[in-house]
């Protein structure tokens, strides 16, 4: 078991980083090549300036009028999405492990407010899958593989607040919210989780379009 852990601590999560830095130069390779074949005008219309706009004023928490008109869902998704990265990045216990593998270190969230932030994302999900079942028009568009990512996402969270409090079986929690971390990393690239990679270049053409063709803004 000892050697199992040791394992996919070490090695596994090398192989899981490469595959995902690998997975995202092709996919950045694939959306390129299609983008030249298929719809070139994207690049004719692109503009920094008005994309660089766009992407900056969706940051804004409610500058764009369409968050304003759903209060409620847009905060609980704001918060999801920049917690999703700034808890992982900024916890004690994984900036422990880098700092005594690579002498890696920075600022780390204090361990009550982790948990707190942890409890939020678990509760934020939950409220995803509700409103999944709930609201007429998502629930139209929802599939079963929907509730699944919001599993995926769910399980690297659920395990580490149980390993970190200790709950059920510790070592097996640990085992779990590795492999369950290490497994998100890799379907980045290759899943509808490629949408944290695509988005910023969504918005930015988006921006550029309605900037330099339509002459308007589309926040």
């Amino acid at each position: 078991m000892n050697a199992f852990i040791d394992f996919i601590m070490g090695p596994m999560v090398w192989i899981s980083f490469s595959i995902f830095l690998l997975g995202v130069l092709f996919r950045f390779y694939q959306w390129i090549r299609l983008t030249r074949e298929r719809e070139r005008f994207i690049f004719t219309h692109f503009s920094f300036t008005y994309g660089f706009r766009s992407v900056l004023a969706w940051l804004i928490p409610f500058f764009p009028k369409s968050t304003r008109i759903h209060p409620v869902f847009y905060t609980i998704s704001y918060l999801f999405h920049l917690l999703i990265f700034l808890v992982p990045i900024f916890l004690l216990a994984h900036v422990t492990l880098l700092e005594e593998s690579m002498q890696w270190s920075w600022v780390t969230l204090s361990d009550p407010l982790a948990d707190s932030l942890t409890l939020f994302i678990i509760g934020a999900l939950i409220f995803f899958s509700l409103r999944r079942l709930v609201v007429p028009e998502v629930k139209f568009l929802t599939r079963a593989s929907d509730f699944l990512f919001i599993g995926l996402v769910a399980l690297p969270f659920i395990t580490g607040f149980l390993a970190s409090q200790q709950i059920f079986a510790y070592q097996w929690m640990t085992i779990l919210h590795i492999l369950s971390g290490e497994l998100m990393i890799i379907l980045i690239p290759f899943t509808r989780f490629s949408h944290m990679l695509t988005a910023p270049f969504t918005r930015a053409y988006t921006g550029s379009e309605f900037g330099k063709v339509r002459h308007a803004r589309d926040w």
